[in-house]
């Protein structure tokens, strides 16, 4: 019995004994397995290549650059400059006079409209007149009476009150008329009419017809719409971050998306106050200078650039930003390795020459001015860290080549 559990025993203890050496080995394989890791994204330089290529070292410094923010957006009509063209009178259309495209001018006549019912208000205008002719006359009569103390004053009160009542209601018909477009003066001799012209509301070019002769047109439908591109804005969307850096009367520079490299100014003149939709962007109003009178068109997409001012910003010199699949990236100083310790760079480095150490960085840029540029980058880096401040096409074309997975 004895002789069983001294086995039992053994056997445990060599199976602890086993399992142990193997939590080291692949302990040891796993620190081995990140050292090689963070070896392999390391991009060293040799000292000699430093001093042949020019690669200089610097800092990432605080610049007062002239900066601005990026924005993207659309063009669009003011709100005055756009138009639904409607009519104050029920009827049927009995003429369209013009086409959609069609250039027109405040007050021109776009469509006709009949209705019989306008013959009440004409002949309603027309006795109204003759009523008014009356009362004066009364009122004049009444009043020289007055004048000679031969009338009473009850009299003249009842004559003088009727006559402004009659002028006030002849001022009423006289307004429904002109705002039927239908002439009072016509009115008053007895030449009615029985069709109202329905004019442009303001100047622009017609869009889309609504109506078709003899299609019946109430008050509520718009009969078509007009609109001046004449006065065009620019209405583009800037996100949360750069909000507070955008302020009415700073200069913009817009590219017209789908037009080359066309280009225009503009001026910001209002900022709304409150986020579009769960996009996190607010709508930053543009007015457009078009001096070169671009064919311009609501809706067309647009790239901005506004002009924010100068303001402290983190900048490198703009050869120590290297350009590759679409991307920016400067190059990070980790430290110096004495000697070359890899056997295949013997050609590029003696054992007791200087091994430097270097992180590529991605950033995105922004303003450039004075052969700095503004840079941001997407990982912390310490602060005073040293960078390639000259010479990061070198490193960026020896990545590319794949000299580097040669080291």
């Amino acid at each position: 019995m004895k002789t069983i559990i001294k086995s039992i025993a053994a056997v445990l203890f060599l199976s602890s004994v086993i399992a142990l050496s193997s939590c080291k080995e692949g302990g040891k394989k796993q620190v081995e397995a990140m050292s090689e890791e963070s070896h392999s994204e390391a991009i060293e330089i040799s000292e000699e290549q430093m001093e042949t290529v020019g690669i200089e070292l610097g800092t990432v410094e605080i610049k007062n650059l002239n900066s601005a923010v990026k924005a993207s957006g659309e063009m669009a009509l003011l709100p005055q400059n756009k138009a639904d063209v409607t009519s104050l009178s029920a009827g049927v259309i009995k003429q369209i006079t013009v086409i959609e495209g069609s250039p027109v001018k405040k007050g021109q006549t776009v469509a006709l409209l009949e209705n019989l019912e306008i013959v009440k208000l004409q002949e309603a205008y027309l006795a109204q007149k003759q009523e008014l002719a009356f009362s004066r006359q009364e009122y004049e009569r009444q009043q020289e009476l007055s004048s000679q103390n031969a009338g009473t004053g009850k009299v003249f009160q009842q004559v003088t009150s009727k006559y402004e009542t009659d002028k006030a209601r002849l001022t009423g018909l006289e307004t429904q008329l002109r705002q039927l477009n239908i002439d009072p003066q016509a009115a008053a001799v007895g030449k009615f009419v029985t069709q109202i012209p329905i004019v442009a509301p303001i100047n622009g070019v017609v869009g889309e017809i609504h109506i078709k002769t003899g299609s019946y047109a109430d008050m509520q439908t718009p009969l078509m719409e007009i609109t001046d591109n004449s006065q065009i804005q620019c209405n583009v969307q800037v996100f949360e971050k750069d909000f507070s850096k955008v302020k009415a009367g700073q200069q913009v520079e817009i590219a017209l998306t789908n037009m080359g490299k066309k280009s225009i100014t503009g001026k910001v003149y209002s900022i709304n106050q409150s986020f579009e939709n769960d996009s996190k962007s607010i709508t930053v109003h543009v007015k457009v200078n078009n001096p070169d009178g671009e064919k311009l068109l609501p809706g067309m997409y647009v790239s901005a650039l506004i002009n924010v001012g100068n303001q402290l910003v983190k900048a490198v010199p703009v050869n120590a930003v290297a350009h590759a699949e679409g991307k920016q990236f400067i190059f990070l100083f980790t430290g110096i390795e004495e000697g070359c310790n890899d056997p295949n760079c013997k050609e590029e480095c003696d054992d007791d020459g200087k091994v430097f150490q270097f992180k590529k960085v991605e950033v995105i840029t922004g303003t450039s001015e004075l052969g700095y540029v503004e840079v941001t980058p997407l990982e912390t880096i310490p602060e005073n860290a040293e960078i390639i401040s000259k010479g990061a096409f070198y490193i960026m074309s020896k990545i590319s080549s794949g000299e580097d997975d040669d080291d």
